[in-house]
């Protein structure tokens, strides 16, 4: 029997349930809006309205009302670029572009840094209990406030020229598939793609659904299946499990982190292929990293790269001497930590990773003539360098997932004083499912690249009815592993 409220709230927001890209409903409303694409693609007006109100919807079904948040920097950084670029001496160009840093991160900091700050002034005006405001974090806030800011700071570099209009910048800021959670897609990258026809030939639709394939594998099948199944559980109370049970959590979340951001990366950028377009890459194997700076060379590449090309250059880089260059790299990467949330965990995560790469840059000072680098290194040494920089990856990870500080400590206690490793057999006959798929996320992840390749390769050749029935069992294995609520992406947060 037809149910017309069931109907008409599938269509609205909900606080509760907001629209997710492994949810049936995304798959529905996706395939809904492929059919109309098509139809459309050839006109380019129609196109560009129609996939930009989609993507407004899109948003809509994710963070409800706040999509005004981003039609408002659309508006404003449009204006500005398009002033900017007129070179009008009346108004400087760094006013505008000072003007436009103020809007976009003072929207972004209210939203999201807030009750950050009163708790650290509270001690200073009160000595009552800080109450923090109920402020709703839009979803995907910071990723597409990355990237308004490069549109107007290319404009005022010479590097890029403003849209012909408005719309096409909203299409740009607005376009659902990297929406909410990246990958930062650079204006310059992605705006000429716009004006192109959108004909995607079959060697991109293969590999558009191919990616969307292994993204809802890792989400679904590992990284929604670990955390419910284990990982949250000890970060939630570190102090009633062992020490192994801790570090076992730790590495877990380590893979659900990649699983879970991959995985999305994948998805989306397997969503544009299908339209048409192309997104960089955001992941490459990071875990095969040999050092910290080969670290953050594969691990989310488009917010990597945009602080370096936006901050860290920006503050002199590596022009102004050796100690301001190691000042830089700290200050980038601790405003790279607070970028991922308002909490001092994220500010020491940052932290350590920026110490870690000044002291590399150190090294390789210190050290011109020795094998610092990942490419160069024997075997045994980049063996044994991967082993290192993977290790303090997930020390560092530590801080990123834990609720609190508190958490920190007490998984920290647990790890020094509590080992007790006789729990091994225990924990791999109590959790043997969730073992099983950590070790084989490991074990795929640490495949060499070009083996990666020959994988991908092996599926493209196989014959279409081959390729149905192996999407078809992927998509009915994931339905079975993803059981009960649709988890949100980690990154959703940021």
């Amino acid at each position: 029997m037809f149910d017309l409220r069931s109907f008409i709230e599938f269509w609205q927001y909900n606080p509760a349930s907001p629209l997710l890209f492994t949810s049936k409903g995304f798959l529905l409303l996706f395939a809904a809006f492929l059919i109309v694409f098509n139809l459309l693609k050839r006109n380019f007006n129609a196109r560009v309205l129609y996939v930009t109100a989609f993507s407004v919807y899109f948003y809509y079904l994710s963070s409800g009302l706040y999509f005004w948040l981003l039609i408002l920097m659309s508006v404003t950084d449009f204006s500005l670029g398009f002033f900017i670029d007129r070179e009008q001496r009346s108004v400087p160009k760094k006013l505008l572009l000072a003007l436009s840093l103020v809007i976009d991160l003072g929207l972004l900091s209210y939203f999201k840094y807030t009750n950050f700050f009163l708790e650290m002034l509270q001690p200073l005006f009160s000595d009552q209990p800080f109450t923090a405001r109920n402020i709703f974090l839009p979803v995907g806030v910071s990723f597409f406030t990355f990237q308004s800011l490069s549109y107007v700071i290319d404009i005022y570099r010479g590097k890029l020229e403003p849209t012909q209009k408005w719309i096409d910048y909203l299409f740009y800021l607005s376009f659902f598939p990297q929406l909410v959670a990246g990958p930062i897609v650079r204006a310059k990258d992605f705006i000429p793609q716009i004006y192109r026809k959108p004909f995607p030939n079959g060697k991109m639709f293969n590999y558009g659904f191919m990616l969307i394939l292994i993204g809802l594998c890792k989400k679904i099948m590992v990284s929604d299946y670990i955390s419910v199944n284990y990982v949250d559980r000890v970060f939630d109370n570190p102090l009633l499990y062992s020490g192994f049970e801790n570090i076992m959590a730790i590495y877990g979340y380590a893979i659900q982190i990649y699983c879970d951001f991959s995985g999305y990366s994948d998805i989306a950028i397997g969503l544009a292929l299908l339209l048409g377009f192309k997104f960089p890459e955001n992941f490459h194997l990071p875990y095969q990293s040999a050092t910290i700076t080969d670290f953050w060379h594969r691990w989310h590449i488009s917010l990597s790269t945009w602080l370096k090309d936006y901050l860290y250059i920006s503050l002199g880089g590596n022009r102004k001497g050796k100690v301001r260059m190691y000042l830089n790299l700290l200050i980038t990467m601790l405003l790279g930590g607070l970028w991922h949330g308002a909490a001092i965990r994220f500010i020491i995560w940052g932290g350590l990773h920026g110490l870690a790469l000044c002291l590399h840059k150190l090294a390789m000072s210190i050290f011109p003539n020795m094998k610092v680098c990942g490419e160069d290194m024997t075997p045994w040494r980049r063996f044994l360098s991967t082993l290192v920089t993977f290790n303090f990856v997930c020390f560092c990870w530590i801080f990123f997932r834990a609720g609190d500080m508190r958490t920190v400590h007490d998984m920290l206690h647990q790890v020094g004083t509590s080992m007790q490793w006789e729990m091994i057999p225990t924990f791999i006959s109590s959790y043997w499912k969730v073992f099983l798929i950590i070790l084989t996320a490991y074990v795929l992840h640490f495949i060499p690249f070009a083996k990666h390749e020959k994988m991908k390769q092996a599926i493209f050749r196989l014959p279409v009815w081959a390729k149905i029935l192996f999407s078809v069992a992927v998509i009915y294995t994931a339905l079975l592993f993803q059981g009960g609520d649709v988890q949100p992406f980690i990154y959703f947060q940021f």
